[in-house]
C-alpha cells in the first residue's frame, strides 16, 4: 500500500494530520519521503509541515534522518479522560506494590496489538528494564502483554499470532506453545515471563477487570527472579488489582448520581 486509506483534505491542518498519521505500529520510523508518501502530501509541503511539527516536538528527528512520533503528543495524550483517570486512580495500588517489593511495577494497557505502558515505578534492584511510560512492547513477550492477550478479541489474538518475533532466544515465538500459555493465564489468573523481553529480567503480571468482568488493563513487576518468591508477588498484585477494580466501580457509580 503506497499511502494511507484517506487522503487529506485542502486545509494546512488536515495535511498535517495526514502527515501524523502516516505513522501505525508498522511504521514507526519514516523519512520524511516516507511520510509524505503514505500521507499523500506533496513532498515540498511536507517538508514545511514537518518542520513546524518538529519545532512544536508533534514529531521528532533521529541522527539517521527518520522520524519518530515526538514525547509531545505522547504528554497530550496521557490528558485523555480513559488515560488519566485510569493511572490515578491506580497510582496508590503501584505505590503499595512497590512500597512491598521494590521491584519495577508496571501499569499497562492494550493498544491494538501491542502494550502500552501508561505507568512505571523503577525498582531498587538493578535488572534491566527496556519498558518506559509511553511505551510499546509486543504482546506475547511481556508479562503485562500476555495478560492483556490472553484477554483480547479473538481477531486481536490471531494477528498477534502472525508477528510472534523473537526478541532474545527464550522469547516464546511457537503459536501452539503461546496459546497454552494464554490458556493457563486465563485459568490462573496471572502470567509470568523468563528473560523473554529482556535477558536478566523476569516478570509477572494480573488483570484489572471492571465491574463488568472486562479486562481493562494489566499490572505487573519485573524481578531477577522468580525461583522463590512468584506466589508472594502474584497475591500482592492480585490485592492491588481488586483494590483498582473496586476504585474504578465506585468512580463509575458515582458518575452516574
Amino acid at each position: 500500500m503506497s499511502g494511507n486509506a484517506t487522503t487529506p483534505g485542502a486545509t494546512v491542518t488536515s495535511k498535517a494530520l495526514a502527515l501524523l498519521g502516516a505513522f501505525d505500529a508498522g511504521h514507526r520510523r519514516l523519512t520524511l519521503t516516507e511520510m509524505a508518501r503514505r500521507a499523500v502530501v506533496p513532498v515540498p509541503t511536507a517538508h514545511r509541515l514537518i518542520g513546524e511539527l518538529l519545532e512544536w516536538g508533534a514529531v521528532w528527528r533521529e541522527p539517521n534522518g527518520q522520524y519518530v512520533i515526538g514525547q509531545r503528543l505522547w504528554d497530550l495524550g496521557l490528558l485523555a479522560p480513559v488515560h488519566t483517570g485510569l493511572r490515578e486512580l491506580a497510582s496508590p495500588f503501584l505505590h503499595d506494590i512497590y512500597g512491598a517489593t521494590l521491584a519495577t511495577v508496571h501499569l499497562a494497557v492494550r493498544d491494538g496489538v501491542e502494550v502500552l505502558y501508561l505507568d512505571r515505578l523503577s525498582g531498587h534492584a538493578s535488572v534491566p528494564v527496556v519498558s518506559q511510560i509511553g511505551s510499546r512492547l509486543p504482546l506475547h513477550a511481556t508479562g503485562v502483554g500476555k495478560v492483556l492477550l490472553a484477554h483480547a478479541p479473538d481477531a486481536v489474538q490471531r494477528q498477534a499470532f502472525t508477528m510472534l518475533t523473537r526478541v532474545t532466544p527464550y522469547t516464546v515465538v511457537h503459536a501452539g506453545v503461546l496459546g497454552e500459555q494464554l490458556r493457563r493465564v486465563r485459568r490462573d489468573g496471572y502470567a509470568a515471563t523468563q528473560e523473554e523481553m529482556t535477558l536478566g529480567a523476569c516478570s509477572v503480571a494480573v488483570p484489572v477487570f471492571s465491574e463488568d468482568d472486562d479486562v481493562v488493563a494489566a499490572l505487573g513487576m519485573v524481578v531477577p527472579s522468580l525461583r522463590r518468591d512468584k506466589q508472594r508477588l502474584v497475591t500482592a498484585l492480585q490485592v492491588a488489582a481488586r483494590g483498582v477494580t473496586r476504585t474504578l466501580a465506585a468512580r463509575d457509580r458515582a458518575s452516574q448520581v
